[in-house]
Order: C-alpha cells, then sequence, then structure tokens
C-alpha cells in the first residue's frame, strides 16, 4: 500500500523560563509508513514562540532561523561530539520508542466501510456521476482513488477533506464524473493504515437501480397526490359555483 499519504509524530517537550519569557525545546520522530521506514528526528528549539534553531536528522546539522540561532547553528556545527551524538538519536531516540507509537496508535485503526451510488453530475461536462463514501475510519489520513478497467483515473474527480462524526471516526467522499462505456469496470480504491492492501470496491449498476417495489410506491404515492389536487379543485369549483348562485337568488 502506498504510504506517503501517511504521517504520524511522537513527541517530546521541555519548558523552562528564561528572564520572564517561555523557552522550551521539542523533540519529535515523524515517519511516513506503517512499516516504519523513513523516519526522520527532529530537535527544535523555541524562544517566545519563535523557532530559533533545528537539527533534522535528514539535514545532517543544525540549522538556524535568527541572529542568534544561526550564531548558536555554527558553534554546534563544530562541536564534532555533539553532531554525531544528534545524528544518533534517530536510532537512540526514535526506534526506541516506534514500537510503543505502533501498538498505542496504529493498533487501534479501525477499517473503513465503502458504499458507490450514483448521482447528478455536478456539471455539465460529463452525462454521469460516482460518489464513492468512505464512513467509520480511524486514524483520519486515508486516500481515495478510482480504477477505470484497470487504470487509475487521473481527471474529473473531486473529493472531500476527511469530516469528523463526533464519534472518533471519520468519513469521505470522492466524486467520479465520466462518460459511460459499455462493458466498462469502475472501481473505489481506498488506502488506510487498518488496511493491510488496498480495499477495492467495483461499482456495481444494477444494485445502484430502483427496485419494482420502491417504482409501484412511488407511483401509487403520485397518483394519490394527483386524486386529491383533482378533489381539492373540485371542491373549489364547486364551493364558487354555489356562492355565485346564492348571490343571485338574492338579488
Amino acid at each position: 500500500m502506498a504510504s506517503s499519504f501517511l504521517c504520524f509524530t511522537l513527541l517530546f517537550i521541555s519548558i523552562r523560563t528564561a528572564d520572564g519569557f517561555l523557552e522550551y525545546r521539542v523533540e519529535r520522530c515523524e515517519f511516513n509508513s506503517t512499516a516504519l521506514k523513513h523516519i526522520e528526528y527532529i530537535y527544535s528549539r523555541y524562544y517566545k514562540k519563535i523557532e530559533y534553531i533545528r537539527f533534522s536528522s535528514s539535514v545532517g546539522k543544525y540549522v538556524g532561523f535568527t541572529e542568534h540561532g544561526v550564531e548558536l547553528a555554527m558553534l554546534w556545527n563544530n562541536d564534532t561530539a555533539r553532531l554525531n551524538l544528534m545524528r544518533r538519536m534517530v536510532t537512540e531516540y526514535c526506534y526506541h520508542n516506534i514500537d510503543v507509537h505502533d501498538r498505542a496508535v496504529l493498533a487501534k485503526s479501525v477499517q473503513p466501510s465503502v458504499r458507490i451510488k450514483s448521482k447528478t453530475p455536478l456539471s455539465g461536462q460529463h452525462p454521469a456521476m460516482l460518489v464513492c463514501s468512505v464512513y467509520d475510519f480511524f486514524p483520519s489520513e486515508i486516500k481515495v482513488s478510482w480504477l477505470r478497467d484497470g487504470q487509475e483515473v487521473t481527471s474529473d474527480v473531486t473529493s472531500t477533506k476527511e469530516m469528523a462524526n463526533g464519534d472518533w471516526y471519520y468519513q469521505t467522499h470522492s466524486y467520479l464524473e465520466y462518460t459511460p462505456r459499455s462493458g466498462e469496470n469502475i472501481s473505489c480504491v481506498v488506502e488506510h493504515a487498518s488496511l493491510k492492501e488496498p480495499l477495492i470496491t467495483d461499482w456495481e449498476p444494477s444494485s445502484d437501480k430502483s427496485t419494482p417495489e420502491s417504482t409501484m410506491l412511488i407511483a401509487i404515492g403520485a397518483s394519490i397526490l394527483t386524486l386529491g389536487l383533482i378533489l381539492l379543485l373540485a371542491g373549489c369549483f364547486l364551493y364558487r359555483w354555489k356562492a355565485a348562485d346564492h348571490t343571485l337568488f338574492f338579488n
């Protein structure tokens, strides 16, 4: 499963005050794979909410963002022992905690449910539109795409952002506008941390049509509504006719 869209972070924050202003440092391990690969260790220092220096394992040295930070970065980058220690942190700090994070967060992921329905197109460019609705998944990071006869569709696709249900779960919807072809196969593909492999759901046109029972109920409802309108108009006409006749009688 492609994992570039996933990102999890482990944080450690240390806070102290200096001259009445808040100073703090943040250590974090970022990784974007459920296989726990491509881990990056980042160490940052802040003063009055402004980051003034950072070390990143992907860069391998300190980088300053303020005048003081630049001077400090030059000093620390010349300290070989300090620099080597920071370069080892991705192994000694991140790898040490990554299993804990995996058990605490990734293991609690919840698989999504998927449903495909046809809708009226949003624009007049195509005569048909499908909606892939993905419900009740956790965590929120997810990727939804479309396949048409086995090939990924890259145009005429729009998607909503992940929306919280208010119960720790999320939902999202992806729209595909297209021109139907005979015998084609259209599928919605969902990639999520809870899935070992992409979840592929095929669109079945037969399941998207109204059943005979529902069609009959609609017809009966329309007939009752029409009959009611006819009776209402007839009653209004009779009332006006009697009122007019009653007026002539007294005149």
